[in-house]
């Protein structure tokens, strides 16, 4: 089953199905220019092909007023509760990612920045990466988008971003982080970028999972 219609299946929002993509092309865009250590190219894109699955439960009620996404919505709920982060693993071991492929899915979070720049495995650098250069209209430079994050979480007391020192060293920690992958790499920062990324989107979107 290709990526598409795993994405078809869960009936995700066809936003949620870009962001995945976007951040699957900026991992592709780095494999293909990797110099570094061997890494496992197939696991780092699977994951971030699978990543987001569950947050269809943080889409606000009133996103849509289409009858058939607050249904959806609503299933998921009751299915896999309200924990976005629960659901993208349970999700993703239904769909075959295996259990190093977890841990990365797993570590891979902005929370877990500081452990990320810490690790060995160049696997969850670049997945961290590569999603947190995403932003919800397309690929931006990481602290753009991290600074964005600050402000859209600001007001959620269980957020890390809601405290401005924890945020601040996030941001620092992914810094590093591209450090990092750049070190490796045939590429800058500013390379990545949604038209750098086009044609690999087109052709992820036939990859069989």
């Amino acid at each position: 089953m290709n990526i598409i219609e795993i994405y078809k299946k869960y009936h995700l929002p066809e936003n949620l199905q870009m962001h995945m993509l976007r951040v699957a092309g900026c991992s592709n865009l780095i494999i293909d220019n990797w110099t570094g250590q061997e890494i496992d190219k197939e696991a780092i894109i699977r994951v971030c092909l699978l990543h987001d699955m569950g947050n269809i439960v943080k889409i606000p009620e009133d996103f849509s007023k289409e009858e058939e996404f607050i249904k959806i919505r609503k299933k998921y709920i009751e299915q896999y509760g309200t924990n976005d982060h629960e659901i993208n693993l349970e999700i993703g071991k239904q769909e075959g990612l295996i259990e190093k492929e977890i841990m990365i899915l797993d570590g891979k979070r902005s929370r877990k920045n500081e452990e990320t720049l810490k690790s060995d495995s160049y696997e969850r650098k670049i997945c961290a990466y590569c999603d947190q250069r995403v932003a919800p209209d397309g690929v931006v430079g990481i602290k753009e988008r991290l600074e964005d994050a600050k402000v859209r979480y600001k007001d959620k007391p269980l957020s890390v971003w809601s405290n401005e020192e924890k945020a601040n060293y996030l941001i620092e920690c992914s810094l590093g982080i591209e450090k990092q992958i750049m070190k490796h790499c045939k590429l800058n920062p500013e390379d990545i970028n949604d038209n750098s990324i086009e044609t690999y989107i087109e052709k992820l979107k036939k990859y069989e999972i």
